[in-house]
């Protein structure tokens, strides 16, 4: 059996968002073939953060949070204390692993976690997260560079909702967002980041293609 790829994870608290952004990047810039892959475990101060396709126009109300204009794909969205953040750094080329895997990989650990709170999400066509009863509860985005991916997902825990209000979520006019404790979720960010890593860590290990780890 091929020895499996190795897989920290990082408690990095509350920290700033671009530092971490670019720190990330560095990260995979750096990296070899032997560099373990991570999860970060963050929360961000308010931010608002935009795709490489993303349009200003998407921010629809003057506002005091910063916009930074990052290198994932999608449009705009929210950042802030009460979401649980998790970035893949991620080798996809050496787990074998593609693009699309990762998405789905990433959508089904967000599906189950919410299942596990009785909470039925749903997919939609073309507007990559998870949904509850059409509104938004989690983002996704990913940057692959060298065959690894950076950037990862998002999961309103008790996230204050009132910033989504300033922008079109995601380039979606109107789209509505919810939270965990929406849905009487008592848990905070910190016992949802371990959820979210532990399911997301078994789940990597399932989709890593043995011959690829064996190359």
């Amino acid at each position: 059996m091929s020895p499996a790829v190795p897989l920290l994870v990082k408690h990095l608290g509350r920290v700033d968002y671009e530092p971490t952004w670019r720190a990330m990047q560095a990260f995979t810039a750096s990296r070899t073939d032997a560099t373990p892959d991570e999860l970060w475990l963050v929360e961000h101060p308010p931010v608002y953060t935009l795709g490489l396709a993303g349009k200003p126009e998407h921010l629809i109300a003057e506002t005091t949070v910063p916009v930074v204009k990052i290198d994932r794909g999608g449009q705009i969205t929210y950042h802030g204390p009460g979401q649980a953040v998790v970035y893949l750094l991620v080798d996809i080329a050496r787990r074998g692993v593609k693009v699309r895997g990762m998405v789905d990989l990433i959508e089904a650990t967000l599906l189950d976690l919410l299942q596990e709170y009785g909470i039925a999400g749903a997919l939609k066509d073309g507007a990559p997260g998870v949904y509850v009863d059409g509104a938004k509860i989690a983002a996704l985005g990913l940057k692959i560079s060298r065959g690894c991916s950076y950037h990862g997902l998002a999961l309103n825990v008790d996230l204050d909702l009132a910033a989504f209000a300033a922008i079109n979520p995601c380039g979606y006019p109107g789209l509505a967002s919810t939270r965990l404790a929406d849905f009487g979720v008592r848990d905070g960010v910190a016992a949802v980041h371990e959820k979210l890593a532990a399911r997301l860590a078994v789940k990597l290990e399932l989709a890593t293609r043995p011959q690829a780890v064996a190359a």
